[in-house]
């Protein structure tokens, strides 16, 4: 009935000057609307009340009795209400002749408020019992939805009583309701804390955050303040919410993974089933190929790999040929994106909510804007319509900002959890999957499936709504479209559409070139990890200019792909800033073309162009999200694969008590029962028909040939390998020490303790008896000492013997010990023999396994297992072996000889009384790898320790904590810019693109920009033509004048665009090329020294990372960043053109514009920063993890790892979530700013309406409309930039450090020199680094030509340094040293190194081609390579391959075995043919067979050099000219062997601890040739 009356009414009302509502409306409908939400809302609060609950009940809170009072008191104004209406009615004082009583009204509402007040005392009361509840949501919007309907009455009221008040009581009780309702309105925006949340709140101030905070994310206020006034740190970070933690995703994902899985494997097992036996033929030939091709996967030794590299090239031939798909979908598929969608189901539902509503109201703007036209043109309408429309304007936009900033924070959260759950289970995985799949990726790819393909997955779930919403925005955009221009919107669309399959092709080829792109990127940055990790040998051998070249050659042709790719995206830059003009242009043409009565008015304009501006981002969006959805495609399958592939057998090794109680009495430890294991399914058994059966307490040596299964039968016992028949059984615990020692990045305690509880004398034990004592003096920080990845600051021997610490403190049962003796120096290894492996070390009691190539160990063992190929030949003690005369005593013969020298000479030659017998051992090359991969292709701890312990020993007992502080930082901490930019390095970039690029190409998009003013202008002008035009005919010359300008200033604004970006794309080009040189230049020209104190990592990922950056997300940024900041100047002085008052009201918004970035862009910085830092260690965790896996597994560890990356991924997202936030908070404060400029320019538009035309209003609006994207997007380009720009700042920062001496200098030495090979050293004096003491004291001596030098002397006595020296790879603090007569301090580095030869210590090789290895300057032919490769009993073996010379050698060498590897460097030095060779001996990394060769070889062919000899063993040297001995950085003897035993000094009390005596002594020729030429 009201309703009715209203539209009867409605005409009195509006239709004046004031408008009003009728009172009858402001009665019942306003009344309603919030008394209805309310109660539509009761029941959820009033659950709770039924339910039991633990929350704490007795606590009343001061705000919640405030609130229940204020409630209270209103439910007394509704009582009073209703008394009045009872009393005027039924009262003593009523009127007795009046009839009339009061409407129904009066008694309605005062009940139904009495009811609703009742109501929210409950609600109140039950959002208190809710657990963790701090306000509800529902009862903020049924006050603030009361308020607001309040307002009309208020005002009623308001008016009437200037007239005259004639309801007083009423009038007074309303305006006391309404006070108490502001009241609870402000109190229901408290947040009303809990005692028990408040700890919380402190660390999580979300957990706190009312509701009104929560939609405009107000909390994170605080974190940005504290961000503005300094750089956040990781401590600022606030706890995470729980359902967005790490465990909890991890949990709910794993749940429905599970499921999803195993219906996934039913039916790839149906599949297959289908298939039938032809499918399973096929499929083992396809796995058996697939075995050879990739090496027997872990433990097989490297000669077993080089005779599979042969037949591999076949192989891949039949493998092209196979049917793709077959191969594609050989695992169970299609079951990620479920998983994904059942866990997180309520993130999608709700956003895919809210994005709905913003959709709808993006279409209301428009319309609001075409009713703001009309008004203007229509004078006489009513002023209020246009502040009504200017407020709804303003009302429809904050509403649309709240929904989108809500709707992007659910997507964005979304998808972090999304990356979240795939890295956890990725992870997860990782630890228990078996080597067929574990060997399908190597280590950087199933990193990568947690970097960048759990990435992918979160970039698209951030935007997944748009699959629906985009065709959902075109179709209501084309609607609209239709009723404003009928039929011909069909032509713009149809331009639309054409430029779809353009943008479509456009991007295939863009996504080709990526592709190579990224080959190129792969190609440089796998020669720079080489070139880094084997710096000291192109350093040695002067090789950096021929892998200069490599890399600069590889990098020009990447750039020549950049540059096509900066060309195609210029095309498509083009035609997208086309498209808006090109689609209005062909619209208003057909539109103006098709009848003479169609004329363009304003309204239909403008109304057109916000529309059609709506439809660019659906149809821009679409193609861009299809391609990242293809993206992705290949990341699902490629962690689908990786998820679904099969785990290790876990019933590989049984753990059955009564196993061997049928057989015999007592129980073994380890049996093994005509075991055959394999390392894949399909492939050949690697061990065959073993049978192995040790007792408890038992010590077993297992020794054989290289290659003959020896680590194989460890993994077999690890239940690594795949059983094919037989079976383990093991009883007890197990603890592994790896024959390549794996070590965690921790500290050293971490490192031993290894998760088991800290037991300060069992640690003490351990640390005694594993030969730990004497380095952790030297350690800086003792036991706390941080060790590197990788064990990067140990030395090989150290890091060996860490690891036996760790197994020797888990106290295990049974102990496998895979050759950890090779690693350490003979005596080191003879202590630890004794104290921890051996009958009377602290394992004694405990069953051992151990795999040694030490003779010596042998007769101490209990039990001898000899391995020939794979099979056991025989076991037995070592006496009765020997007499059985097999293939042990044969082993033995082959080394008895040699062993017996080794084992005397190998004791030592450490100047050290014996109590102090054990010295950190030199560090020494790794063995033969074990792991699937060898990680690293060079150890660089080699090169780490020495100077470390060298630096420390010489240090010995600092006299200050000062000097300790000084050495003991092996590695440096990254630094990490904070605060703001400096504004050198933009203008260092804007250097690198060239002044003269960067300033025509802002001219350009200048003039792109006034093209894009003058355009609109010209359409506000155009659509004037309707009112000039009223009642005649629309001239034809006049319409084609309006269509052809109008067109022609959106050519010329693509034009101009394409100009811009195509100038922008060859500047940046430049810049690249320019700075990426500059960088590899100085990196190979820095001193060693500074690859000793920085890891690898730090290097590689300028080269990686922050050129990437400086190649393509910088330009990009920058490009963006020139377009809006000149758009929204072009929009504002666009507007000021219009509404020339406007001006006034933009310095305010633009001071909150700067403070709210400045605020925003602090933080942000600092947030990316931190979310890439706290990103490191997830991988660098993930990969130790990976190649740790056997020993984690064999410890049984797998939980405190999957806790650990827990850890480590929430250390992340506490940083990645506050970003996300940021944004969001930065938006709604940015659109908020946007929405301001509509309605003020609205506004402006209805005041000023006298003058203006509607096509300069409606320019001006639908400008402003725009405005809110172009400034957010504006902010983000600013923040992006300034991040991103910090990668030219690093790269810079590593362009100038400073250079190690020049390569050649202008006097150069001879082409023949060095003739003769003399060699003086005149009192000189070197140190590391300046402020450290020095590690030579004045080294004097003369060194003849073709003299065969020994250096000996304990670690830290100064034998590497000499050499180091010789090479200048550091500088003398004083003196000098000649080569005949030549002061190598005055001639270039690359004259002199390129005239010495070196044979390092650890076999060095890159990928390339042997050739390349042998000679990378191509300057010797093919017959002199061929005779060095004889020399060095190569020729056969290279001989024999496919290839020959142009075999590829892969990473590190990893298809040769490492005697190979030693004999390769032999190749090089024989090459060089210069007359100075030294020797880093080190030849405990190879079996004796190969160190005899080298030894021959080197007596041999250098017979006519002067070789320098660093003995690690002294029979080595026993043949030597002359031995000099060094201690302390001093020669303290120098004589011919034979004098120095008889002075009886040093050198004789370390060859007596070797058990050398004079008769040990040959009489080396060239000693007998000198004297008598001497006479």
């Amino acid at each position: 009935m009201c309703v009715f009356v209203f539209a009867l009414q409605n005409a009195s009302y509006l239709e004046r000057e004031d408008p009003d509502l009728p009172v009858c409306v402001e009665q019942t409908v306003l009344v309603w609307i919030p008394l209805g939400f309310l109660w539509l809302c009761a029941p959820r609060h009033l659950m709770t009340l039924f339910q039991k609950t633990k929350v704490n009940r007795k606590h009343l809170s001061k705000l919640y009795v405030c609130k229940q009072l204020v409630v209270s008191l209103l439910f007394l104004t509704a009582i009073a209400g209703l008394g009045v209406t009872l009393g005027e009615d039924f009262g003593p004082n009523r009127d007795s002749s009046s009839t009339v009583k009061n409407a129904g009204v009066f008694y309605a509402n005062p009940v139904l408020y009495a009811v609703t007040w009742i109501l929210v005392l409950l609600c109140q009361a039950g959002v208190r019992r809710r657990k963790e509840t701090v306000d509800s949501a529902t009862l903020f919007c049924f006050w603030f939805l009361l308020v607001l309907c309040d307002i009309f009455p208020f005002q009623t009221l308001l008016r009437e009583a200037l007239r005259e008040v004639s309801d007083v009581p009423r009038f007074c009780l309303f305006y006391i309701s309404f006070g108490l309702e502001f009241i609870a309105f402000i109190l229901s925006a408290v947040a009303d804390i809990p005692p028990e949340l408040k700890e919380r709140v402190k660390k999580n101030p979300e957990a706190g955050a009312p509701f009104w905070s929560r939609i405009t994310f107000h909390w994170l206020n605080s974190m940005t303040v504290k961000g503005y006034k300094k750089p956040l740190v990781q401590e600022d970070m606030w706890e995470l919410n729980r359902e967005d933690s790490t465990p909890y995703i991890h949990q709910h994902f794993q749940h429905f993974m599970k499921s999803e899985l195993s219906k996934a494997r039913i039916r790839f097992q149906h599949k297959l089933k289908k298939k039938g036996v032809e499918g399973r033929d096929k499929a083992q030939d396809e796995a058996i190929q697939n075995g050879l091709s990739n090496g027997l996967g872990k433990g097989v030794s490297h000669d077993v790999l080089i005779m599979e590299e042969k037949g591999k090239k076949e192989d891949e031939k039949k493998k092209k040929k196979k049917d793709k798909k077959e191969e594609e979908e050989n695992y169970p598929n299609s079951w990620l994106i479920s998983t994904i969608y059942k866990t997180f189901k309520g993130l999608l539902i709700e956003s895919a909510f809210f994005k709905l509503i913003q959709d709808l109201l993006t279409f209301v703007s428009p319309q609001l804007l075409k009713l703001m036209i009309s008004f203007t043109e229509d004078k006489s309408d009513y002023a209020w319509r246009g502040y009504l429309y200017a407020v709804l304007l303003l009302v429809t936009a904050l509403l649309q900002t709240v929904v989108l900033q809500q709707y992007f924070q659910r997507c964005f959260v979304l998808g972090m959890k999304v990356r979240t759950a795939l890295m956890a289970a990725v992870y997860k995985k990782a630890l228990v999957v078996s080597n067929d799949t574990r060997k399908e990726a190597t280590v950087g790819e199933t990193v990568n499936l947690m970097s960048a393909d759990a990435q992918r997955f979160n970039d698209v779930t951030n935007f997944i709504h748009l699959l629906w919403s985009c065709p959902l925005q075109i179709i209501i955009s084309i609607v609209f479209l239709w009723l404003e221009l009928g039929p011909s919107v069909l032509a713009g669309l149809g331009v639309m559409i054409l430029m779809v399959p353009v943008n479509g092709f456009l991007a295939t080829k863009a996504r080709n070139i990526q592709v190579m792109n990224m080959k190129y990127k792969d190609q440089r940055l796998k020669i720079m990890n080489e070139i880094l990790n084997g710096i000291k040998i192109l350093k040695l051998y002067a090789w950096e200019p021929s892998f200069q070249t490599q890399v600069e050659d590889i990098r020009g042709e990447e750039l020549k792909v950049m540059r096509k790719f900066a060309y195609l995206s210029s095309v498509s830059t083009f035609i997208f800033s086309c498209a808006p003009a090109l689609v209005s242009l062909v619209t208003f043409g057909v539109y103006v073309g098709v009848s003479p009565d169609n004329v363009l008015t304003a309204e239909k304009a403008f109304t057109s162009i916000s529309l059609f501006n709506i439809l660019r981002f659906p149809l821009a969006m679409l193609p861009m999200l299809i391609a990242a959805m293809v993206q992705t495609a290949v990341s699902r399958k490629r962690i689908e694969k990786f998820l679904s592939g099969e785990d290790l057998q876990s019933d590989a090794v049984r753990h059955d008590p009564t196993v061997k109680l049928i057989h015999q009495l007592i129980c073994s430890a380890v049996t093994i029962s005509d075991g055959s294991f394999a390392w894949e399914k399909e492939a050949e058994p690697l061990l065959k028909n073993v049978s192995l059966d040790i007792k408890p307490g038992r010590l077993v040596a297992v020794v054989g040939a290289v290659g003959s299964g020896k680590s194989s039968l460890m993994s077999a016992l690890l239940g690594e390998m795949h059983n094919t028949k037989g079976f383990v059984n093991i009883l007890g615990s197990l603890a592994f020490v790896p024959q390549q020692a794996w070590i965690q990045n921790a500290t050293l305690k971490d490192n031993i303790l290894f998760g088991s509880p800290d037991e300060e004398t069992r640690f003490q034990k351990v640390i005694d008896s594993c030969a730990l004592t004497p380095d952790l003096e030297l350690l800086p920080g003792g036991v706390q000492t941080e060790i590197g990845e990788k064990g990067i600051n140990l030395s090989g021997g150290q890091k060996q013997r860490v690891s036996l610490a760790r197994a020797a403190y888990s106290e295990a049962d049974i102990y496998l010990l895979d050759d950890p003796l090779s690693a350490v120096d003979s005596h080191v290894g003879k202590h630890l023999f004794e104290k921890v492996i051996g009958p009377n070390g602290i394992l004694k009691d405990k069953t051992r396994i151990l795999v040694t190539h030490g003779v010596s160990f042998l007769p101490y063992v209990d039990e001898i297992v000899v391995l020939v190929d794979g099979q056991i030949s025989e076991i037995g003690s070592y006496d009765s072996l020997r007499a059985s005369r097999g293939a042990f005593s044969e082993f033995l013969d082959t080394y008895a000889k040699e062993q017996s020298n080794q084992n005397q000479s190998e004791s030592e030659f450490e100047l050290i009384p014996d109590r102090e017998d054990i010295q950190p051992d030199h560090p020494l090359e790794d063995t033969v790898s074990v792991t699937l991969k060898r990680e690293n292709s060079i150890r660089r701890s080699q090169r780490k320790s020495s100077v470390r312990l060298r630096l420390n020993s010489s240090i010995k007992k600092p006299r200050d904590g000062e000097e300790i502080k000084k050495g003991q930082k092996l590695i440096e901490k990254e630094a990490m810019e904070t605060g703001q930019v400096k504004f050198s390095v933009y203008l260092q970039y804007l250097r690198a693109l060239g002044w003269g690029y960067t300033s025509v190409a802002f001219l350009v998009y200048f003039i792109q920009n006034a093209a894009f003013v003058g355009q609109n202008l010209w359409l506000s002008d155009w659509t004037n033509d309707a009112d000039d035009y009223k009642n005649i005919t629309y001239p034809n010359w006049k319409r084609d004048q309006r269509v052809g300008v109008f067109g022609a200033l959106g050519v010329a604004q693509g034009v101009f665009v394409f100009l811009g970006t195509l100038i922008l794309a060859n500047a940046s080009i430049s810049a690249s090329r320019v700075l990426h040189s500059r960088l590899l230049r100085n990196m190979l020209r820095v001193p060693m020294v500074f690859f000793d104190t920085t890891p690898i990592g730090r290097v590689v990922n300028r080269f990686a990372k922050d050129i990437f950056t400086i190649d393509e997300t910088i330009p990009q940024t920058f490009r963006s960043w020139i377009m809006c900041l000149l758009g929204v100047l072009g929009t504002l002085v666009g507007i000021c053109l219009a509404t020339p008052i406007f001006a006034i009201v933009l310095i305010p918004l633009g001071l909150i514009y700067y403070f709210v970035q400045r605020f925003y862009i602090a933080t942000s910085r600092q947030l990316r920063r931190l979310d890439s830092v706290s990103r490191s260690p997830i991988y660098s965790h993930f990969g130790e993890t990976v190649s740790g896996l056997s020993v984690i597994r064999a410890y049984g560890h797998q939980e405190r790892f999957l806790k650990h990356n827990e850890i480590t991924i929430d250390e992340n997202l506490k940083s990645v979530y506050p970003w996300i936030v940021s944004n969001r908070w930065l938006a709604i404060r940015l659109e908020t700013i946007g929405n301001m400029v509509v309605f003020f320019s609205a506004l402006f538009a209805v005041i000023s309406r006298d003058t203006l035309e509607s096509g300069l209003v409606g320019m001006s609006i639908s400008y402003a409309l725009n405005i809110t994207q172009t400034l957010n997007w504006l902010v983000r380009m600013n923040s992006e930039l300034e991040n991103n720009i910090v990668a030219v700042e690093r790269v810079s920062e590593y362009s100038e450090i400073e250079n190690e001496a020049k390569w050649i200098t202008d006097s150069r030495p001879p082409d023949t020199w060095p003739e003769e090979g003399r060699l003086q050293f005149e009192d000189y004096k070197v140190r590391y680094r300046p402020g450290l003491d020095l590690v030579l004291h004045g080294i004097t001596c003369d060194i003849n030509s073709t003299e065969k030098i020994g250096i000996v002397g304990r670690t830290g006595a100064g034998k590497s340094s000499l050499t180091n020296c010789l090479f200048r790879i550091i500088e003398a603090a004083e003196g000098r040293i000649l080569i005949d007569g030549i002061d190598i301090a005055e001639i270039g580095l690359h004259d002199l190194r390129n005239h010495l030869t070196i044979i390092p210590q650890d076999p060095v090789l890159f990928s390339g081609t042997l050739r390349m290895n042998l000679d990378p300057f191509e300057r010797v032919s093919d017959e002199e390579i061929w005779k060095v490769l004889e020399l060095s009993h190569l020729k056969d073996y290279v001989a024999g391959l496919q290839e020959g010379l142009q075999h590829e050698v892969a990473e590190g060498g990893e298809n040769l075995s490492v005697g190979q590897r030693q004999l390769l460097c032999l190749a090089r030095a024989l090459l060089r043919k210069s007359r100075i060779l030294i020797l880093d001996e080190a030849t405990a990394a190879v079996d004796l067979e190969t160190d005899d060769l080298i030894q021959k070889t080197i007596r041999k062919e250098f017979s006519h050099c002067t070789v320098l000899t660093i003995a690690h063993r002294l029979h080595s040297i026993m043949d030597s000219s002359r031995v000099m001995v060094l201690d302390a950085g001093k020669i303290v003897e120098f004589d011919s062997p034979r004098n120095l035993l008889e002075k009886q000094g040093h050198f004789y009390a370390m060859a007596k601890d070797a058990g050398i005596t004079e008769q040990h002594i040959p009489i080396p020729a060239e000693t007998i040739v000198e004297q008598s030429s001497a006479l």
